[in-house]
């Protein structure tokens, strides 16, 4: 079972029985959502107005259901690792668990108006990349694999919605 847990304001915004399905389709485990209280407060850096991902994968770890194969926490807020100035997501390689956050794929953050449909899709292509990376899959070369690095926002839309067929190959395995 893979666990979609939101956290935050994420639960309302999002159509999750459409991503759910998604998700489930291309990576062939059942996917269930659920919502959660956890503890994200100790992650927040004041200076950089960002929480640090990395603390939000270990206080997932600790927090997820036992019956979980995969858990990714969906967030409301922007993440960041020391090295990068923002991460759209980040995910243990080979791992159990991975964060995405929700606030640099929704147009409202670049200044545009609100496209629920643009912001189900990118989060989508997001939840699938840190999955992979879970499952041990690094970034791929081929720009239409939804596991290509996306450094900025037009990136993400440019990847695809699902794994090439090299990565899809890696993960059957």
């Amino acid at each position: 079972m893979i666990y979609l847990i939101t956290a935050g304001d994420t639960e309302r915004m999002l159509n999750l029985r459409d991503i759910a399905e998604s998700v489930a389709k291309d990576l062939g485990f059942p996917v269930r959502t659920v919502s959660t209280n956890l503890t994200l407060h100790n992650f927040y850096d004041a200076k950089r107005k960002q929480y640090h991902s990395t603390g939000i994968l270990k206080e997932l770890l600790h927090n997820i259901p036992s019956d979980a194969l995969k858990a990714i926490a969906i967030v409301p807020f922007d993440l960041f690792i020391p090295i990068l100035t923002f991460v759209f997501g980040e995910a243990q390689l080979d791992g159990k668990v991975a964060v995405v956050s929700t606030a640099r794929l929704q147009q409202t953050f670049y200044g545009l108006p609100s496209n629920q449909p643009l912001l189900d899709r990118r989060l989508v292509k997001e939840i699938k990349h840190e999955l992979g990376h879970t499952f041990g899959l690094l970034h791929c070369s081929q720009r239409a694999c939804v596991m290509s690095l996306a450094a900025n926002i037009n990136e993400v839309d440019l990847k695809g919605l699902t794994f090439c067929k090299a990565c899809k190959g890696m993960l059957r395995r």
